[in-house]
């Protein structure tokens, strides 16, 4: 038989085995609980700061979306002008659709190559983009130089508006006017080096008007164009037509004068007063001449009050003593056209009295 002492010896042993195995127990289970919530930390973390923040690779990716996006806003900007963007923010709008429209006072300015189908008969296809892309790149800087901007390419042609954003009627048509001038000493430019490159120089008539302008988008849903629309535009149109008959470099309209600043430095001669297609009211036209060297402005300058006179007795349907004038200045300046136009307009209106209107203006010039 054990004794009382043995039995209580043994139940120690056998309670100090138990605890000893709980504390290893216990001891594994808080390691195990530890190693799970440090890998549950790590996997917030990753949550929390994305893998991109630290992948080199996802890094470039994103910086060459970024960049495709910068190069896509540059080539849309190349089809759709950031004034007429501007346009479209000043009416709150978010989107660009059609039917978008915004009207406007603004300069209209149209440049165009004089006999430009002659010269496209010489060359081949690919010669013509060639010369016209050529031509439209000296063409660009004048304009985007004084605050315009290029609406639309048209064959041989360019149209550009000037809005001077926050400024006057007297800025817009002042900015019009100067990037004519700076137009045909590009052109200069251009030529000289046409001529070292033996090729026959070119002419443009440029013809500016300013007036209410709508700036607007036109198309369908799947193909659509910003424009610009009015009768300011068909009258700028038709005043660029007319430098071919009048053998002038830049013709603006009565508005464009009656619009400039009072402290000016624009030299310019009345021409004519005409009543362009579409229209039925007369319209003064008039000469700019500031780009000419000061002995042609000074000539040129001198026979304003034989124009005067012309137009006058025309008003006056004294069409014989017009033809008299036109006839003696023809002689006296050999070089100037536009006499030769009174003398054929004094003409046609003897044989057709009813082809000019009670202001004195005349449907179209004849030569």
């Amino acid at each position: 038989m054990f004794s009382a002492l043995e039995i209580l010896s043994t139940l120690l042993i056998v309670v100090a085995v138990c605890a000893l195995f709980f504390a290893i127990k216990w001891q594994m289970t808080h390691a195990q609980l530890a190693e799970m919530l440090h890998q549950q930390n790590l996997d917030a973390q990753r949550v929390v700061q994305p893998k991109q923040a630290f992948d080199p690779e996802l890094q470039d990716l994103y910086a060459a979306k970024a960049q495709e996006a910068r190069d896509l806003h540059n080539t849309i900007r190349r089809f759709i002008p950031k004034q007429f963007i501007q346009h479209l923010a000043a009416k709150h709008e978010s989107d660009l659709k059609v039917g978008f429209a915004d009207e406007d006072d603004l300069a209209i300015l149209f440049v165009d190559i004089c006999q430009f189908s002659h010269l496209a008969e010489t060359l081949s296809p690919q010669q013509t983009l060639n010369f016209l892309n050529s031509f439209f790149l000296r063409m660009n800087a004048p304009i985007h130089a004084n605050n315009g901007f290029i609406d639309k390419f048209n064959g041989d042609a360019i149209m550009a508006l000037f809005d001077h954003p926050d400024g006057s009627e007297h800025d817009k048509v002042m900015d019009a006017l100067q990037a004519a001038i700076g137009l045909r000493l590009a052109l200069n430019l251009y030529n000289k080096h046409r001529e070292n490159s033996g090729y026959q120089p070119i002419n443009i008539g440029i013809g500016i008007h300013y007036g209410p302008v709508i700036i607007g988008t036109v198309g369908t849903e799947d193909r659509m164009d910003t424009t610009a629309l009015g009768d300011s535009v068909n009258i700028a149109y038709r005043l660029e037509g007319l430098c071919r008959n009048y053998h002038a470099d830049i013709i603006i309209s009565e508005q464009v004068v009656l619009n400039l600043p009072p402290r000016h430095r624009m030299t310019f001669r009345i021409l004519d007063n005409v009543i362009v297609k579409g229209r039925s009211q007369g319209q003064k036209i008039y000469e700019v001449l500031s780009h000419l060297p000061k002995q042609q402005q000074i000539i040129k300058l001198a026979q304003e009050k034989e124009i005067l006179t012309c137009l006058s007795l025309r008003k006056q349907k004294r069409l014989g003593e017009m033809a008299d004038t036109a006839s003696s200045c023809i002689a006296r300046y050999p070089t100037e056209p536009v006499f030769a136009q009174f003398l054929a307009q004094a003409e046609f209106l003897t044989r057709n009295p009813f082809h000019e209107n009670k202001s004195g203006a005349i449907n179209s010039p004849l030569i």
